[in-house]
């Protein structure tokens, strides 16, 4: 499940809300261990991801650098020669 969070910070564009509620709502998941909790505990799940989400964000806000901002379609085709070479068979 973590692998599908992504990093976030010092993109250009920067990271959407979807994006950041995406990455709350798979860390949620991996926590509680389930990707669909019961009826009794969908409050507390989805309350969890919505404060995930605030914190995120916030965090997101807040972080700076001097790094130039990477692009996310050369970021994602280096990421996509890693799995290449990772899931090739030797």
């Amino acid at each position: 499940m973590c692998r599908n969070i992504h990093t976030l910070h010092n993109f250009e564009p920067p990271a959407t809300p979807d994006e950041v509620h995406a990455a709350a709502l798979q860390y949620v998941r991996k926590i509680s261990g389930t990707t669909k909790p019961s009826q009794a505990n969908q409050a507390a799940f989805d309350l969890a991801v919505e404060e995930i989400t605030a914190a995120t964000a916030r965090l997101l806000n807040g972080l700076t650098t001097t790094a130039p901002p990477k692009d996310r379609e050369v970021e994602a085709a280096k990421a996509k020669a890693r799995a290449q070479i990772r899931f090739t068979p030797r």
